[in-house]
């Protein structure tokens, strides 16, 4: 089977590809008709595409994409670069920031620089909302301001630069797309994103706490994330060139997501119990651009995202979701010892 791609791509190549969004993104891709070659370490297992994992166009390539050598032996042939792969947000980070700046940034530059030698045509960066920091607009689009808080943020939105600034691209499209927090079942299942968090503890405790509550968040569902990644691997390059892209479906409080999840799950027994908190970072993004350029709107709500969760949770395909360090990215991280 031949993609149906515009552009003529067929050879992908997803960095970070085992991942939360990568274990959806890459059977999709699968299913458009795409060979899809995935570099990670794999922290998380190999098995991580649930029907696919055999699939006879899925490549994993189980390196460092430090080792740029490497890395760049792969790029051969490759159309489309999805840069997914980095330490997650900024608890994992804080965990050892040496190993997240060397992850996050220091080898992004050698990376794109193979990208460019190896005629990659089209480099979509998956960068972070958070790089907005903390904005009293109601609305914060794609020409705000950026003011990050936090190493992760700050490297982020250096990688941004970095893409845009670069001298001599060799005339590969280069493409920032910038998601909030992801949210819903996936076979790479991440618990320690605020949706999927409280839907747990809603589901195994029946108790939910708040910590604070009236901080926005913004969200989006990991279909619609999929489908976000594809619609910017097909658009035409003259709408995405050189641009960046919010990518959120809807912003809440910290508090009306709780509400939100007792009444998904239809239990009135889940306590909510409301705890002050420091963390007082809110925004609320806004993904008209996208919508209006591409097309690209949601198809799922959060309260998908939290029946997701719960029919894996019945079906038993969360194992010890409260204890599994498997489902938690510092835990992995701590238990590997990873370098």
């Amino acid at each position: 089977m031949i993609p149906a791609n515009p552009n003529g791509f067929r050879t992908l190549l997803i960095t970070g590809g085992g991942g939360y969004v990568g274990s959806a993104l890459t059977p999709r891709l699968l299913q458009l008709g795409y060979k899809v070659r995935v570099v990670d370490l794999f922290w998380y297992g190999h098995d991580v595409f649930g029907d696919f994992n055999r699939h006879p166009n899925l490549e994993t390539i189980n390196i460092d994409m430090r080792n740029i050598p490497a890395l760049a032996m792969n790029l051969n042939g490759v159309d489309t670069v999805l840069h997914l792969a980095c330490i997650s947000n900024d608890p994992s980070f804080e965990l050892d920031p040496n190993l997240g700046r060397s992850i996050n940034y220091d080898c992004f530059p050698g990376m794109l620089q193979a990208a460019i030698d190896a005629g990659v045509k089209r480099f979509i960066y998956a960068s972070s909302s958070s790089i907005y920091g903390v904005k009293s607009d109601p609305n914060v689009m794609e020409d705000a301001v950026p003011e990050p808080l936090t190493d992760y943020s700050k490297f982020k939105l250096l990688c941004e630069r970095l893409l845009m600034d670069h001298p001599q691209v060799n005339g590969m499209e280069r493409v920032i797309v910038r998601p909030a927090t992801v949210c819903g079942y996936a076979h790479r299942l991440r618990l320690d994103l605020v949706v999927n968090i409280l839907t747990i503890h809603a589901l195994v405790n029946e108790h939910i706490k708040v910590f604070g509550g009236e901080q926005k968040r913004p969200n989006i569902c990991i279909p619609d994330m999929v489908d976000t990644y594809v619609a910017l691997l097909e658009a035409d390059g003259k709408l995405i060139d050189g641009e960046a892209f919010n990518a959120g479906t809807e912003n809440h409080t910290v508090k009306q997501l709780a509400l939100l999840i007792r009444e998904t799950l239809n239990n009135p027994n889940i306590a909510i119990d409301y705890v002050p908190s420091t963390d007082n970072r809110s925004y609320h993004i806004n993904s008209d651009k996208i919508r209006r350029r591409l097309g690209v709107s949601p198809k799922t709500t959060i309260a998908d995202a939290v029946r997701s969760l719960a029919d894996a949770y019945r079906a038993g395909k969360i194992k010890d979701p409260m204890h599994n360090p498997m489902y938690y990215n510092i835990k992995t991280m701590q238990q590997l010892q990873v370098t």
